[in-house]
């Protein structure tokens, strides 16, 4: 059993750096997760790309065409990090963008990528090669095509620069039944619909921009609010502490403060919405190395309200939280 919950870890801890809808069989038991992989909102507002951006305490400024540009992402701050290596920057050419383009400098990412701070640089290795080798899948095959995109060196280097990156509190958790009306823009991203209408949250997750302009300018200083249901935080630290009688407590190889123990990694302070799409994909088995099929036991009795109640107290954990 303690195999499978570092399955688990090692799945939840390493998500595709792009969201995107997998067909219906990916959902079990009529579960609606279609919020957690999003696509474009017919009628989101396009940016204007010539507006010049500039962000509090930076030197620098870009325009949102250079903001978005996979190629040659922003660095708005680049005293507080160690020089970009060419992968991180740049990238490879047309099948892999920079690093830095969705997982930020910072390492910290967006809902619809991944948060790869307070990783090991070995376990970074070893994700990227099982994307290479395709034993690991994401809904677009965008991270396998980037990861095989990059040579064995880049591969390293992009594990030692976002291995040294130090987690910060990322994720605001706020239990709501009422949430604001939102739309997806072409990245993926969830922002506030101007108007302040409010909607019921129903069975989702909502997670927004603290501050929408900072976001789109992709400031790695500026993370997320995630409205989840009422209770689902309780019910949440239930599951992840004792199992709940129908699955394995998270705090057995994460730690009591889910800050990760050895080769497992924290997932405490996690995008949700990030977690509910792994343990969503390990229930249908959207994973294919040996030690992936364990999952299958340990996450095949968690209804859509488990999962929600997971990702919402795990995003909601932090060091100093506890």
């Amino acid at each position: 059993m303690r195999i499978a919950v570092l399955v688990l870890a090692l799945g939840l801890a390493f998500a595709p750096a792009f969201g995107g809808p997998p067909p219906d069989s990916r959902w079990l038991n009529g579960m609606d997760l279609s919020w957690a992989f999003p696509e474009p909102s017919p009628d989101f507002p396009p940016e204007n790309k010539d507006a010049v951006k500039h962000l509090p305490g930076s030197t620098r400024s870009y325009t949102q065409g250079q903001i978005d540009d996979i190629y040659n992402p922003p660095d708005w701050y680049p005293e507080e990090h160690a020089p970009y290596p060419k992968v991180v920057a740049s990238g490879e050419g047309k099948a892999t963008p920079g690093c830095a383009s969705c997982h930020l400098a910072s390492g910290s990412g967006h809902p619809e990528s991944a948060n790869l701070t307070g990783l090991t640089a070995d376990y970074i290795t070893t994700q990227l090669h099982d994307f290479q080798q395709g034993l690991r899948t994401d809904p677009r095959h965008r991270m396998s095509e980037i990861a095989k995109g990059m040579t064995e060196q880049d591969v390293k280097e992009a594990a030692a620069y976002f291995s040294a990156q130090k987690p910060r509190l990322w994720i605001r958790v706020v239990e709501t039944d009422m949430v604001p009306e939102t739309y997806m823009n072409d990245g993926r991203r969830r922002y506030v619909r101007p108007g302040g209408k409010m909607e019921p949250i129903g069975s989702r997750i909502i997670e927004v921009p603290e501050d929408p302009e900072r976001v789109t300018c992709r400031d790695p200083h500026t993370g997320f609010v995630a409205y989840v249901p009422p209770g689902s935080i309780a019910k949440g630290e239930a599951l992840a502490t004792t199992g709940g009688g129908k699955t394995t407590a998270c705090v057995a190889c994460h730690g009591p403060q889910l800050t990760g123990l050895g080769p497992v990694p924290r997932i405490a302070g996690h995008s949700p919405n990030y977690i509910v799409r792994q343990l969503a994909g390990f229930q249908v088995g959207a994973r294919n190395s040996d030690l992936d099929q364990l999952m299958k036991g340990v996450v095949a009795n968690l209804t859509q309200d488990d999962i929600i109640s997971l990702a919402a107290y795990v995003s909601s954990r932090f060091p100093d939280k506890q």
